[in-house]
């Protein structure tokens, strides 16, 4: 009985699923700059290799 209410008090695991939602929630973020900054740079060499021709 001792293991299973040491067991239930613990909160490790709750930490331990804190941080992957904080990384999730930073990876959403992260994801949508990433891509406009793609775009851009797309169009900068786009542009770019249309003026060199």
């Amino acid at each position: 009985m001792h293991l299973i209410v040491k067991f239930l008090k613990d909160e490790s695991a709750a930490t331990a699923i804190e941080y992957g939602l904080i990384a999730t929630g930073i990876a959403l973020a992260i994801i949508p700059v990433i891509t406009g900054i793609g775009t851009k740079l797309k169009t900068t060499f786009s542009t770019l290799s249309t003026a060199l021709k």
